[in-house]
């Protein structure tokens, strides 16, 4: 029998000896489903700091975590799975959601873009908005939607107090958001805002990373 031992083996290897730690296994389940601070999984977990910082540093050494700067406070640290971290395995739990609504600061770029994918492709309602709406959807969002087949020219920003519903399943997209509103139960994703650059590249990269957890998402929500 000839079995591969190489690079690739060898990092097949590492996840599942990282994941064999049943805290680790929990974490990784935990970011799934959207990126979580230290804190935040800390308060999950109800472990010792120290303890969970050896877990996640395992798990960044075997590629299935990395670890991001928040764009709101540079104190404060998100992490979020690797790409393909999670090749060939599946994930955890699924949601039950009458309405998926999408959540960032201005609701100018990145909710706009999440609720526009979301509404391609799953039979389940969603709706965006904004914590401070601006006045109108920024030029690039809207770019970058009609190149990716999506129409964004008549969607208009607004307040999270006038959209919001009881059973709606929020994903804040946008750290300040996220931060804004700490007794939120939901799910985050810490996207870089692209209006910081402000260029096509910056909402093409945005676009690719909303599209992507849009759709792993969108594959464990069912309509309630």
């Amino acid at each position: 029998m000839n079995i591969d031992q190489g690079v690739t083996f060898q990092a097949r290897v590492a996840k599942h000896a990282a994941l064999a730690d049943p805290a680790r296994l929990r974490i990784v389940d935990l970011l799934t489903l959207g990126d979580l601070s230290p804190k935040e999984l800390q308060s999950e977990l109800g472990m010792p700091s120290n303890l969970l910082s050896h877990h996640l540093r395992t798990l960044e050494e075997a590629g299935l975590a990395v670890r991001l700067r928040s764009e709101a406070d540079r104190r404060r640290s998100y992490f979020k799975l690797a790409p393909a971290a999670l090749e060939g395995l599946v994930p955890g739990r699924e949601h039950d959601a009458r309405r998926v609504l999408f959540v960032c600061t201005r609701n100018s770029a990145r909710s706009q873009l999440a609720a526009a994918l979301w509404a391609n492709i799953s039979s389940v309602p969603s709706a965006s908005a904004g914590t401070h709406p601006a006045e109108h959807v920024a030029q690039g969002a809207i770019e970058v939607a009609r190149r990716n087949g999506l129409n964004l020219r008549d969607a208009l920003p607004r307040r999270i107090d006038e959209v919001a519903l009881d059973e709606d399943l929020i994903v804040t997209v946008c750290d300040n958001a996220h931060e804004e509103l700490p007794g939120l139960h939901g799910i985050h994703w810490s996207v870089p805002d692209p209006l910081r650059l402000n260029n096509d590249p910056a909402f093409e990269d945005a676009f690719a990373d909303i599209s992507r957890r849009v759709h792993d998402l969108a594959l464990r929500v069912r309509a309630a």
